[in-house]
């Protein structure tokens, strides 16, 4: 699966990590994406989402609706 959040439609971002010497080396930053099974009241049924914290904190102040159009 891909490691793109549904709410915040983020992705993995790539940059270098840099040694004392300034050397550089390819690095992948992962988003913090949790797996939440969340109750849709719209549909009557839980429905699975892959989501990060920041996408977890909108929805508990706007709702899932808000996002299932």
């Amino acid at each position: 699966m891909s490691k793109i959040c549904y709410i915040t439609k983020k992705k993995p971002i790539f940059g270098n990590n840099r040694s004392h010497a300034m050397n550089a080396t390819k690095k992948k930053f992962n988003l913090n994406l949790h797996n939440h099974k969340l109750w849709v009241s719209k549909k009557k049924k839980y429905f699975n989402f892959k989501i990060t914290k920041k996408g977890f904190k909108i929805i508990k102040k706007k709702g899932i609706n808000f996002f299932l159009n």
